[in-house]
């Protein structure tokens, strides 16, 4: 099928890049990331950040308190 399409900046940039670092033509590279877009299934894990206690009370409304008590009066 022949279309006529206007692409983004950042999209034509990958379009590009996908041809140099490949050597596809126009409509390979486009169909490429078209298809990768479709196959995404966004099954990826999110990220889940860790923590633990360290049996502090900081009260960080001052930085340079908050600084002190977890580095020490010496890291300055």
């Amino acid at each position: 099928m022949r279309t006529t399409v206007e692409l983004d900046a950042d999209t034509a940039k990958a379009v590009e890049r996908l041809r140099r670092e490949h050597g596809r033509g126009l409509s390979e590279a486009i169909n490429e990331l078209i298809r990768r877009g479709l196959n995404d299934t966004g099954d990826e894990k999110p990220f889940v950040p860790r923590s633990q206690s360290l049996g502090l009370r900081i009260d960080v409304s001052n930085v340079a308190d908050a600084l002190e008590i977890l580095e020490g009066t010496d890291a300055r």
